[in-house]
């Protein structure tokens, strides 16, 4: 089975919005063995929305659309679904009730014309009620294709898409097993882990796929699997992985589907009783920003000092002026007493600190541009190790978080 994914919204293709609703769409439909062919990003235009309908038509099964359904004057997707299938819009009393109640609840404005307009669709459209906003979902269909209209907002879509797309699709079409699993690794760079997993890789079935995913410091590798049966194939993959132990294991930090790597982390912190804190200069809070995302994290995890400035690591970490004048502040001693420092300040057992440079000048510092010193204190552990990451500012920032993600691994959870 195969699909178009279409999102609609001159905002996307003038880079004012990063189309995330296209991403999360391939991967769902992916994951339910709907192979999607291509996406487009088209602008609120209605000859634009009808030549991609054209183009899909008995070209894929189905056609999944997000965007145009709001109620100002160039939101057109639902008149544009009407010209494709010869279909006027009708008012459904039911959406019209349920708009009542969000304005009440939540808006307090009255409703106007635009907000009624809402309740307009196409009268051949099967809807797909969205409990969390006032734009329906449609479900329509033409000769062998679906079509599908979802709005645009991430957070509605999602909700459609888990509570009414994806049972009715599984109901209207008979699908293959695909299932896809992803293995991550920090520590090896791409060519590396290739060159130890060769004869592995060569040897995989037909039918299970190998990608390698690089990100700056970390790779996923991801087997994907087709078939008939999906518990075959879930075993096919997880005895496959198991082999890479003895080639790879070092380097392995589990699975994507799994506990990411912060929260492996936060599991081990718990199961030894210790806590938490981070001293950051160069990564500027976005480390302690990855843990704090996760729900539970105050299990373990205490707080954070962002001492982007010299005076700060002085006054609030309590680092010796005389080591920063003999060392500098990119540096190992600097690093460590900024981890010893952070400890006292939240008396948590474990501490990790960042300082850097990450350009485009030294600044404070005279070290390398790219040049980053990470330091670990815990309970019988201290230490600290200096990189130097390249050039690039904004690469340098993630390189930084995933070295120290995988240093605290190595030292707190493996």
């Amino acid at each position: 089975m195969r699909a178009d994914i279409i999102t609609i919204g001159d905002e996307i293709l003038i880079g004012q919005v990063v189309d995330t609703n296209a991403t999360y769409l391939g991967k769902t439909l992916n994951n339910i063995g709907i192979e999607v062919r291509q996406i487009h990003s088209i602008s609120d235009n209605k000859d634009a929305i009808l030549n991609a309908f054209t183009t899909a038509q008995d070209q894929v099964d189905l056609v999944v659309m997000t965007g145009g359904l709001g109620p100002t004057k160039d939101d057109i997707t639902k008149h544009a679904l009407c010209t494709y299938f010869d279909d006027s819009l009708v008012f459904y009393p039911e959406v019209m009730a349920h708009i009542d109640v969000l304005f009440e609840k939540y808006v307090k404005v009255p409703v106007n014309d635009l907000n009624r307009g809402q309740a307009m669709l196409p009268s051949s459209c099967t809807q797909l009620f969205n409990a969390h906003g006032t734009a329906m979902g449609m479900w329509m269909q033409k000769d062998k294709t679906v079509f599908v209209s979802l709005p645009g907002v991430p957070f509605e879509m999602k909700h459609l898409v888990q509570k009414k797309l994806i049972p009715l699709i599984k109901a209207t079409f008979s699908l293959p097993a695909r299932v896809h699993k992803t293995m991550m690794t920090y520590g090896l760079g791409e060519s590396i882990i290739a060159e130890k997993i060769s004869d592995w890789e060569a040897a995989l079935p037909q039918h299970i796929k190998l990608a390698y995913l690089p990100n700056l410091g970390r790779v996923r590798l991801r087997l994907s699997a087709r078939g008939t049966e999906e518990i075959v194939l879930h075993k096919e993959i997880d005895a496959l992985f198991t082999e890479l132990y003895p080639l790879i294991g070092d380097y392995i930090k589990g699975f994507e589907a799994e506990l990411p790597i912060e929260m492996q982390i936060g599991k081990a912190l718990n199961q030894k009783g210790w806590t938490l804190a981070t001293a950051e200069s160069c990564t500027g809070g976005a480390l302690a920003a990855l843990f704090t995302q996760h729900p539970g994290t105050s299990t373990f995890f205490k707080g954070s000092v962002v001492s982007y400035a010299t005076d700060v690591k002085q006054l609030l970490l309590g680092v010796a002026k005389q080591d920063i004048e003999r060392f500098t502040v990119v540096s190992a001693p600097v690093a460590l007493s900024m981890a010893r420092g952070v400890i006292r300040q939240t008396e948590a057992d474990v501490a990790i600190a960042t300082t850097g440079n990450f350009g485009p000048t030294k600044g404070d510092a005279d070290v390398e541009i790219g040049t980053v010193v990470i330091a670990i204190i815990a309970p019988k552990i201290e230490y600290v190790e200096t990189f130097c990451f390249g050039k690039h500012r904004e690469r340098n920032l993630r390189k930084t978080l995933n070295k120290a993600l995988e240093l605290l691994h190595n030292k707190i959870a493996s």
